[in-house]
């Protein structure tokens, strides 16, 4: 059994669905101000996802023996580091203004024990939105509800969000914030699952 840095559900399921036993723990790291800290130091969105899944992984891995993932997906826009939107109208802003322009999804996972790093990988996928009509996406949010505040695009890729894009380049795992596959070979050269 691993240990995952990160309580987000989409990851535990798409690990749990690939064979990977896991047990997922709360990081406890404020990623509000860690953030911050890195936008200052003038990190891109790329790095800043790199940097948080390394201080998760890290943060739990000095508590608990074996091997801990730490996770973290970015939205880059034009070089602008994007959150989640609190609210379904910060969304709707936040997708208006992407409407019709590329964004970029940066995921990272990293490998820490005793609280090292020792091991990462980190993917991007290009997304190019398309552009809706107003009318869509109020629609679209309607039905989207409260819950798609849990992605930092606004959307969720594997459902309704597809309807968002008209070109993608990139593998799914990343859109959905795990570079899977470089973790499950490096699972396998640990010798952690069959080869």
């Amino acid at each position: 059994m691993i240990i995952l840095a990160s309580t987000s559900q989409t990851r535990r399921d798409l690990l749990t669905k690939a064979g990977v036993a896991v047990e997922a723990i709360r990081p406890g790291v404020d990623e509000a101000q860690a953030k911050q800290s890195l936008l200052s130091e003038g990190q891109s969105p790329r790095e800043i996802a790199d940097a948080l899944a390394e201080l998760k992984a890290v943060r739990v891995s000095m508590n608990r023996p074996g091997l801990v993932f730490g996770c973290d997906q970015t939205l880059d826009f034009n070089g602008r580091l994007f959150d989640k939107a609190e609210t379904i109208e910060d969304l709707a802003d936040q997708l208006r203004l992407m409407r019709g322009g590329v964004h970029h999804l940066h995921s990272a996972v990293v490998a820490a024990e005793g609280g090292a790093p020792v091991w990462r990988a980190l993917s991007s996928a290009r997304l190019k939105v398309r552009s809706f009509s107003d009318a869509w996406l109020s629609d679209y949010l309607f039905k989207c509800g409260q819950e798609v505040l849990s992605s930092v695009g606004g959307y969720h890729y594997e459902r309704l969000g597809a309807q968002l894009f008209d070109q993608v380049e990139g593998d799914v795992f990343t859109i959905l914030g795990l570079p899977l596959l470089p973790m499950l070979g490096y699972l396998r050269d640990r010798g952690l699952m069959p080869a």
